[in-house]
């Protein structure tokens, strides 16, 4: 089907530079529309269109808007527009394309005025906690289309864990109630923007959304543009914010800027697109594939061809990896983004991949978000476990010469050390929780350690509990991720005890959420729908949370951590005279607490409330912990 495909672009591209002296046709204009205003008031228009390059000129008469530059690419069928918006006021421009003989083709383009000025956009804060989930495998809206006509074929079978399963943003939407239920301030959702490729259960699938072929649009198996601003409001309306997934690094094959590619250097070594067809399959070419290591782009002694086969490799066969060095190509996404911002209204970034990009483009990315939106916030997948690795992307960070700008990293340490941790014992050198007691200490390498995302699992990873179901290690390991000092990351169905490994496929770690679609059988957002063991991990989690809102002392606190000892770990937050003590028992044998090791951050307190059971303990002797226990007290 790919090479089908593929072959068929090609000759239509064929065709479409053939007949490009004879008539120039716009398709389509990227961005849709735009916004008066901007502290930049320079605006890329990409003009799509059989032989739309060679137009004469470009024109209008929009008063306070001047056309800077036209750019031809390589390729007849795209033209790049530059105006200036400066003066401009809203509404509606009319642009003028006049061809060779004179014959004038006229597009309107919207000029929006903007809902709110850009330092009033506030991202995500360590105030927040994320919950992440896939809109494919969350829930189910009502009048979900059987079929979207115009996409590539797809089928919709939730007993194939690869294929799509039906979830939509209508679906997402219409639980709203259960978020703020359980406590959460924040969603992530993985990419909703058109992944239009077709599935195989056996091979490469997109209903997790990496694979972009419209970057202006929702995928419209989600929903639409339209659905997914109301949903932005409506959560706006909850206290709710959105965090929305982008990806820099790569498309999906079936963009139309794979099939007829702008410019030659569009792409990373593009002379890949006849040995791939789009095809999982390329092993025995001479295709390469990303080594998927990070660390030649920071490596001082790092070889050319490690860092080139880091950032120039294709993530997969399937996914073409982008040029961000073409200067036009940059200011594409890089208004892309804004564009999201402005239009739904998104409260923050997730940027797939980031150091797959290169870096000095990511870090202009950055640095002019950053000036159009001071007080918004971007999270970058920095997929290493040494937090020295991670700091150094950290904006400002003292480790590089090169500033990313880029506010908050993802703490890939804390998530591999919690998940060694729980499989051991606490001793008193390296194992259980001492990793994690040893992961905390190097937070002096972050220039914002506050501003650094944590997390135990997500749609990449295996699920916490496995195939299990084991609560003690689960509650140690929400105990602690949403007290320290870290912007906590939630994956959804982790509080109704979801689980799963990715041995067989990432699918079971990413399965349908009970009671998501109208055929399940029960219905987990809901008290009757779920079991016992489930509606207790819910109401532990949902009070945690709850307490978590607002609290000065988790966000604003003094952190101080003490070695573990006789297997026991505690995390202190302190402010304005205020407590919260995070006690973990790191072992599968009752120990006890000795009280007085920690007369630093208790002091003369004589008791402290447990959050977790609403329990009151004597802080004036030594406490009993049973096997695996965590407390959280507050005093």
């Amino acid at each position: 089907m790919k090479q089908i495909l593929f072959l068929t672009a090609i000759l239509m591209a064929n065709v479409m530079t053939m007949s490009a002296a004879k008539k120039s046709v716009i398709d389509r204009i990227e961005p849709t529309d735009w916004f008066v205003g901007m502290k930049n008031p320079t605006v890329q228009l990409m003009v799509y269109g059989q032989g739309i390059r060679d137009v004469k000129d470009v024109t209008t008469d929009y008063p306070g808007v001047k056309i800077d530059s036209l750019v031809r690419l390589d390729s007849p069928n795209y033209l790049l527009v530059y105006m200036n918006l400066k003066d401009a006021q809203p509404g509606t421009m009319t642009l003028n394309f006049r061809s060779e003989k004179g014959k004038v083709n006229s597009e309107k383009f919207q000029l929006k005025a903007r809902e709110k000025k850009g330092e009033d956009r506030l991202g995500f804060t360590n105030a927040d906690v994320l919950y992440m989930l896939m809109p494919d495998r969350f829930a189910q809206g009502a009048n979900h289309p059987k079929q979207i006509k115009g996409m590539c074929t797809y089928v919709e079978d939730r007993s194939k864990p690869s294929l799509r399963h039906g979830g939509d943003l209508n679906g997402i939407r219409e639980h709203m109630d259960y978020f703020k239920e359980l406590g959460v301030t924040a969603l992530w959702f993985t990419p909703v923007m058109e992944n239009d490729s077709p599935d195989s259960d056996n091979g490469f699938s997109t209903y997790h959304g990496y694979a972009t072929t419209n970057y202006y649009r929702v995928d419209p198996r989600f929903g639409s543009n339209e659905d997914y601003k109301r949903l932005c409001d409506e959560a706006h309306e909850k206290g709710l914010k959105i965090v929305m997934d982008m990806i820099f690094n790569h498309s999906g094959f079936e963009h139309p800027w794979t099939l007829d590619m702008p410019s030659k250097d569009w792409l990373n070594l593009p002379e890949w697109l006849k040995e791939s067809n789009g095809s999982s399959n390329a092993q025995g070419t001479s295709f390469l594939q990303t080594s998927y290591k990070l660390t030649p782009v920071v490596d001082p002694y790092a070889s050319k061809v490690d860092l080139k086969e880091t950032t120039e490799g294709w993530f997969v066969p399937t996914m073409p990896d982008l040029n961000q060095h073409n200067p036009h190509l940059l200011r594409y996404l890089i208004q892309n983004s804004f564009w999201w911002i402005e239009t739904v209204g998104i409260d923050g970034i997730r940027m797939d991949t980031y150091p797959y990009a290169y870096a000095d483009a990511m870090a202009q990315w950055m640095k002019e978000l950053n000036e159009e939106y001071p007080n918004f916030n971007t999270v970058g997948e920095t997929w290493v476990t040494e937090p020295a690795y991670t700091a150094t992307w950290q904006k400002d960070s003292k480790l590089t010469e090169n500033n990313s700008h880029l506010k908050t990293v993802m703490d890939f340490s804390f998530y591999d050390k919690m998940n060694s941790a729980k499989h051991e014992e606490t001793d008193g050198n390296f194992s259980g929780l001492q990793r994690l007691y040893n992961s905390f200490v190097y937070d002096y390498l972050y220039p914002n350690p506050s501003s650094v995302m944590a997390f135990i699992e997500n749609h990449d990873t295996d699920r916490f509990l496995g195939n299990g179901k084991d609560t003690l290690a689960l509650k140690q390991a929400l105990a602690l991720l949403l007290t320290v000092n870290r912007i906590p990351q939630l994956y959804y169905g982790t509080e109704v005890l979801m689980n799963g490994t990715k041995e067989v496929t990432d699918g079971n770690v990413r399965k349908d959420f009970p009671g998501g679609f109208p055929d399940d059988e029960r219905n987990c957002f809901t008290k009757e729908g779920r079991t016992k063991a489930e509606q207790s991990m819910f109401t532990w989690m949902s009070r945690l949370l709850h307490w978590r809102q607002g609290n000065k002392v988790i966000t604003k606190g003094k952190q101080t951590q003490f070695l573990p000892y006789q297997g026991v770990y505690v995390v202190a937050r302190q402010y304005q005279g205020k407590t919260a003590l995070t006690v973990l028992n790191g072992t599968s044998k009752p120990t006890t607490m000795n009280v007085a090791r920690y007369e630093e951050v208790i002091g003369k307190a004589s008791k402290a409330k447990d959050i977790l059971t609403g329990r009151y303990v004597d802080l004036s002797k030594n406490i009993e912990l049973k096997p695996r226990q965590s407390l959280v007290l507050e005093f």
